[in-house]
């Protein structure tokens, strides 16, 4: 009776449970689960060790990482019953936000492996892959960054900065526009942190940008879009605030359908389609506009997303 009183209660936690339904699905290692489950490794580690001391997950070593799955095979039979009820209630809770927002972060985790395959691997004649050190796709970005001026430039809604002081690192100088002062807090400290001095931070809202017209050469608006209260007003002030000649960028989420966004990420607006994003962009006034997505694989990726580029026009005469 102390046995299965001890597993009962080990069963009776919500994380513990999102853990180990993660793991009938997929191999993992504590560190993907930190971030699929959003709380510290320390806590992962624990919750890991209990549930691996009940036989219920077993650990499996295989290029130096450590990997994690569920021990559903049952090789323990008094652990068969638990199993096929776990097993009813994992499916009941498929569609649930808490468990559909779990697996977005699974489907990111097992696309990141695929990239991470694809650029550090190649394949000899006889099939066997070779590790290729140096490969990833923020180098070759940073690589690319280097292509371009050292423009000014504005980071609209730009959250905690990690993409702002990406593009410090070739701008000339960057502002960095947020409506939380909790939020650019943050970004000061990283930026702090990070030894970056060319960068200017703004708390205000992107439908009224507390920037003043003409400001930079470039304008941007990273998975900022569906969070504005009016999208075509947040176009409209992307469009003041750069130069003639000067240009948005924007890249978001394509329309989709998953509607736990709202209440869980606080987003307002479902994505947009490209048609859609290019009739924002044009009718704020942007010329020579391109607009196509830019996810390859639907399976992997967790949201399709859209790229638009466009251009100010100058003023004749």
């Amino acid at each position: 009776m102390k046995d299965a009183s001890t597993l009962f209660r080990l069963l009776g936690d919500e994380v513990r449970l999102r853990l180990l339904r993660l793991l009938t699905c997929e191999r993992l290692n504590v560190g993907e689960l930190t971030v699929v489950l959003g709380i510290a490794q320390s806590g992962v580690s624990r919750h890991v060790g209990m549930l691996r001391a009940a036989g219920l997950i077993d650990e499996e070593r295989e290029g130096g990482f450590t990997f994690l799955r569920a021990n559903s095979d049952v090789t323990r039979a008094d652990l068969e019953p638990v199993w096929a009820l776990l097993r009813t209630r994992f499916a009941a809770a498929r569609r649930t936000a808490v468990v559909r927002a779990d697996d977005v972060r699974l489907r990111d985790i097992l696309r990141r492996r695929r990239e991470s395959a694809e650029t550090h691997g190649s394949t000899t004649g006889a099939g066997v892959r070779q590790l290729v050190p140096g490969r990833s796709w923020s180098a070759w970005a940073r690589g690319l960054g280097l292509l371009l001026p050292p423009m000014r430039v504005v980071d609209l809604g730009c959250g905690e900065g990690f993409l702002t002081l990406e593009v410090a690192r070739w701008a000339g100088h960057v502002i960095g526009v947020d409506r939380s002062a909790q939020v650019l807090k943050r970004a000061k400290t990283l930026a702090a942190k990070r030894g970056v001095d060319n960068v200017e931070w703004r708390q205000g809202e992107i439908e009224h940008l507390p920037v003043e017209d003409g400001t930079a050469e470039l304008a941007l608006l990273s998975q900022a879009l569906h969070h504005a209260a009016d999208p075509m007003q947040a176009m409209r002030e992307a469009v003041r605030v750069v130069t003639e000649s000067g240009r948005v960028l924007v890249l978001d989420l394509v329309a989709h359908e998953a509607v736990w966004t709202r209440e869980r990420l606080g987003d307002r607006w479902f994505g947009f389609s490209p048609r859609d994003l290019t009739g924002l962009m044009t009718d704020a006034g942007l010329i020579k506009t391109q607009v196509w997505p830019v996810t390859d694989d639907r399976a992997e990726a967790s949201f399709d997303v859209v790229a638009g580029i466009g251009t100010k026009p100058t003023t004749p005469g």
